[in-house]
């Protein structure tokens, strides 16, 4: 009986530091951190925010994905180096439980990143962050591996060329949208990205059905204010309002060099 007791207080004790390190977390992840650039977050619709060191992100727990993943690329952090790519996690800071790479097994689709692991190679932590689960939404391979890659690609050079940009991308999530795995992480049909460059005070916005494509990236180009009304999400509500409406309404690719 001593022996049980003993057994089950162990566990007990275990369980006690495993539920106080989860919250531990889950209170981290919505700390600001001191690289977040809070000032250029879009609003959440789903009211959980999760700040991790080297972006932010608004998790959708209906969709089981991120509504939004927001982060500054400047150019500094643009290298060549090439890390080993880690194993998928299941973000701990989604206090409503993100959901697991294993839904993404034999489904037909990628795990298709949001803050690419591109745009963070220059460290090695930087670069296993953006492998949380919270940071991945199913992309048809096609569109990942070619149109949606051909833009990340593009977006490093004008983080290059305008020495700095802040980005955000996510999937058009709605009702009734198709769902893969156990635990029925939607497959979004559209995906967002807009890219504000506050240098030159341009924005610009693509949106992409979720398929293969060899249109040009300038043909995706759509003011940011039709990506907010899809989405519903007020993409830079702390810029002052005359230049917010101004930029965000632009439906051109004016300024942005597309060569």
């Amino acid at each position: 009986m001593i022996a049980i007791l003993l057994v089950l207080g162990v566990y007990g004790y275990e369980f006690f530091l495993n539920e106080e390190e989860s919250l531990r977390i889950i209170k981290e992840g919505g700390r600001v951190k001191s690289d977040t650039n809070a000032f250029f977050l879009p609003s959440s619709t789903t009211g959980q925010v999760i700040h991790h060191q080297r972006y932010s992100l608004s998790y959708s727990e209906p969709h089981e994905q991120a509504e939004w993943v927001a982060y500054e690329l400047k150019k500094s952090h643009l290298s060549k180096s090439n890390f080993k790519r880690p194993y998928f996690e299941i973000d701990p800071a989604v206090k409503t439980g993100a959901a697991s790479w294993r839904n993404y097994k034999n489904s037909g689709y990628d795990r298709g990143h949001l803050c690419p692991a591109g745009d963070r190679n220059y460290n090695q932590k930087a670069h296993d962050e953006t492998f949380l689960t919270s940071n991945i939404s199913p992309q048809n391979h096609e569109f990942n591996a070619g149109i949606w890659n051909s833009l990340e690609q593009k977006v490093r050079d004008w983080a290059r060329k305008y020495d700095g940009v802040y980005v955000v991308a996510g999937g058009v999530l709605k009702d009734n949208l198709a769902t893969i795995g156990n635990e029925k992480v939607a497959v979004p049909e559209h995906f967002y990205k807009i890219i504000y460059d506050p240098n030159n005070q341009k924005m610009i916005a693509f949106l992409m059905p979720s398929k293969d494509s060899k249109e040009p990236l300038c043909k995706f180009v759509v003011p940011v204010d039709s990506v907010e009304v899809l989405t519903g999400i007020d993409f830079f509500p702390q810029l002052e309002d005359v230049l917010e409406n101004k930029l965000e309404a632009m439906s051109t690719y004016y300024g942005w060099s597309f060569n």
